[in-house]
Order: C-alpha cells, then sequence, then structure tokens
C-alpha cells in the first residue's frame, strides 16, 4: 500500500523537505493503521528537519495528528476500526495521508472535539498542561512570566494560567501579536524587540521578580531569563526556537537567589499510558468547560509544508497551524 508524505533526505531548511510516494506497511502487534484527517505543526517538527534534533536519514517528520483508525493489528483490544483518535508523540511521520501508529500512543477523541481541534490542540495543549500544572505548579495570585505569548503553546498556556487565577506577563514580537495575547488572558505585555523584558518583568513586580520564567525561545533569551526570577526561582526551558539556550554554570545559580533551570520535555512527563491519557483529558476538558478556546491561526495543504514551515519560523504565524492532508 502507498501513501502520500513529506519526506527530509537532507537536513537543512524548508525546501529539504520533498513530497513523495512512501510505502505503508500492515499494522503489527498493537499497531494501527490511520487515515489522517488533520495535521499540527509544531516547533520541534523544525528541529528534526534542520537536524537540530539528530534522526536517521531519510526521515518522515512530524508529531502530532488525527484520523480515523482504518486497520488494526494484532493484539489490539482498546480502539476498533472506524475510531477517531488523535496522537502527539514520537515515532515521526505525522506528515502523511495514511500511517501505521502504536496504539500505546494513541487517544480517542471526544465526541464534542473536532478532528481539527484534537490535531491542533494535543501536542501544545499537553505541553501548557505538565508546564503549569507540572514543572511547576502555579497557584492563584502567582506572577508568571511566558516568552512567545502569541504562539501555539503561549495562547493555551495564557488562558489555562489566567483559568488559574495567575498574572500572566507575555513577551511578543508585535502590537498585533501583544493584543492576541492579551485576548487570550495575558495581563502584560512585553514586546521584546523594543524593550527590555529583564527591566519590564522588575517594573511590573516592583522589584520582586517572578517565581518562573516559561521559555520556548532558548538562545535569545534564557540567561536573561534568570534575572527575571525572584529567589529560589525556577527558569523553564522547553523549546529553543532561536538556537540552544547556552550553557548555565551553577555558580551563576548561586550568585542570582539559588535559582533551578529545568530543559523538560512532553515526552518525559508523559512517559506512560497512564499519564498521556490523563494529560489528554485534562487538555479536553478545559476545552470543554470554556477555560480554553483555541485559535486555528492557518490551514495549508499538507503538500504546501515548506510553506508553512518557512512562515513558522519567520514568526508569521499565531495560534495553532494546521496541515491538511
Amino acid at each position: 500500500m502507498h501513501t502520500n508524505a513529506i519526506m527530509v533526505h537532507k537536513l537543512g531548511g524548508p525546501e529539504e523537505m520533498m513530497w513523495e510516494q512512501i510505502e505503508v506497511a500492515s499494522p503489527k502487534e498493537n499497531e494501527v493503521l490511520i487515515k489522517q484527517t488533520a495535521i499540527g505543526l509544531n516547533f520541534i517538527d523544525t528541529y528534526f528537519r534542520s537536524g537540530l534534533y539528530p534522526t536517521p536519514l531519510p526521515t518522515p517528520i512530524g508529531m502530532e495528528a488525527a484520523g480515523i483508525i482504518e486497520e488494526t493489528g494484532p493484539g489490539v483490544t482498546e480502539f476498533k476500526v472506524g475510531d477517531r483518535v488523535a496522537y502527539a508523540s514520537s515515532p515521526l511521520g505525522s506528515y502523511s495521508e495514511l500511517r501505521v501508529f502504536p496504539t500505546n500512543n494513541l487517544v480517542k477523541i471526544p465526541d464534542d472535539i473536532s478532528d481539527d481541534l484534537a490535531a491542533a490542540i494535543m501536542l501544545k495543549g499537553m505541553t501548557a498542561e505538565y508546564l503549569v500544572r507540572r514543572t511547576f505548579k502555579v497557584e492563584s495570585g502567582q506572577t508568571v512570566l511566558f516568552h512567545a505569548a502569541a504562539g501555539g503553546v503561549g495562547l493555551i498556556a495564557c488562558q489555562w494560567l489566567k483559568s488559574i487565577g495567575a498574572n500572566v506577563i507575555g513577551t511578543v514580537g508585535s502590537n498585533e501579536k501583544a493584543e492576541l495575547a492579551r485576548a487570550n488572558g495575558c495581563d502584560h505585555t512585553i514586546l521584546y524587540k523594543e524593550e527590555n523584558f529583564v527591566e519590564k518583568v522588575k517594573e511590573i513586580t516592583n522589584g520582586a521578580g517572578v517565581p518562573v520564567v516559561y521559555d520556548s525561545v532558548g538562545k535569545d533569551t534564557a540567561l536573561q531569563g534568570l534575572d527575571c526570577l525572584s529567589p529560589l526561582g525556577l527558569l523553564v526551558v522547553f523549546g529553543n526556537s532561536s538556537g540552544n539556550a547556552p550553557a548555565i554554570e551553577p555558580g551563576l545559580l548561586a550568585t542570582k537567589g539559588s535559582l533551578y533551570v529545568t530543559r523538560p520535555t512532553l515526552f518525559s512527563y508523559n512517559n506512560t499510558r497512564e499519564k498521556l491519557v490523563e494529560s489528554a483529558n485534562h487538555v479536553f476538558n478545559m476545552v470543554r468547560n470554556g477555560n480554553i478556546t483555541i485559535k486555528i491561526g492557518a490551514k495549508y495543504a499538507l503538500k504546501d509544508a515548506v510553506q508553512a514551515h518557512k512562515d513558522l519560523e519567520a514568526r508569521r504565524t499565531t495560534g495553532c497551524i494546521l496541515l491538511m492532508p
């Protein structure tokens, strides 16, 4: 059986992604064949494409999608043909019309959640969930700094934080993004290209700093993030859209107030089926009860993934981006 998919044969820019026909095997033990209906575009996809996260070549790409089960392999009991399902994890290969996927990393989509919504929210929603509930348990009344507040994870996290009762400071790249972030629960926005975010955070917090900084930007912001923290504060570097964060000397953490630094991943936090299902259910419930509204910023045809990556990396996108098979 064949399908159309995006493949990477050489690491590099968006133009290295090729739209081609690939072979799809029948599902093996505890696997299912999924006809994909919507695919989530995430910054992590650019890391695999560029080689920032090493993977053997040639490689498929993509970690998030929703679809319908067309065939089940031996031993599959939790899922059946016709089930609507979604995932946000390895193995790579969501940029495809059809694909085989392990049931261990799969969740059923509730009846009241659309395929588009599931594909838009799984990875970013579960990332927001573990960041604000588990990496640092944010409590009502606390002030936090969230970089890239108008991005896919940022818009979801700002709404989640607001529902907890947190005071959210967000960095954004433009007035338009500032407006979007504020509409999604961000209390204070900082235009990082024009303003010094460390000074602004100190100003907003009357010099106290914040207990936690959430940073998906990395290289351009991580070290300055330490200066935004109150004593014993936590810097959470969960992405690297500007490149890997520089090395941080333990001695520096001591002099700046006995600080903590972590580099978490969704896959460590959802490393068992129970944790994955629980995380996904938290996300679906937040959508269901109206605490989170998802903005699908744009849809591209899957074969136009090159343009989608160019727009994402040029910061031309906001919210969640979908690729449509």
